[in-house]
């Protein structure tokens, strides 16, 4: 695997030739009653040809706006990327949003997503962020990488991820 930053130029259909979302989801963390719980949701997470063009052009959109977008890759296939939002918000939080990490379904479970993770949180620090801030995905899976790598709840919601995302769980993660 390589890794290495993303340029606007290149962040285009192509490049997602061989990168797998489909994620089979079968429990997922709810929030009732103030407390965290576990529930049946069974579905398959996958992107549309509208989600590509959208995902594109938010890709795109951080790069030009000095943004990290930051791949992994075997050979030329992407197989793994992750996106920071520059603009620090959440008051002392000192937030930078963690808008995507997603890694290619058949290279899952190999310390990819680790090394992307470290990789944001380390520009994150390096632009003056004291946190990374996540409206992250609530399947069990998703919950349990997250949690491995240190995200707690988020102590400051972020009104237009949870007006986007209902059902994410809005975390957060200490860069230093």
């Amino acid at each position: 695997m390589t890794y290495r930053m993303l340029s606007e130029k290149e962040i285009d259909r192509e490049l997602f030739e061989k990168f797998i979302r489909h994620q089979r989801v079968t429990k997922c963390w709810r929030k009732v009653n103030g407390e965290w719980v576990i529930k049946d949701a069974p579905f398959i997470d996958d992107w549309s040809e509208e989600d590509y063009r959208t995902l594109i052009l938010c890709l795109k959109n951080t790069v030009c706006s000095g943004g990290f977008v930051y791949g992994a890759f075997s050979g030329r296939s992407l197989k793994g990327f992750v996106s920071v939002e520059k603009g620090l918000f959440g008051g002392e939080q000192r937030y930078l949003d963690l808008s995507s990490l997603h890694v290619s379904e058949d290279m899952r479970g190999k310390g990819i997503g680790k090394l992307l993770f470290q990789a944001a949180k380390e520009w994150a620090r390096e632009k003056g962020a004291r946190k990374l801030y996540l409206s992250a995905h609530s399947a069990i899976e998703t919950q349990a990488f997250y949690k491995a790598m240190g995200c707690v709840e988020a102590q400051v919601y972020h009104q237009g991820h949870v007006e986007k995302e209902p059902f994410d769980c809005q975390m957060e993660c200490a860069v230093s």
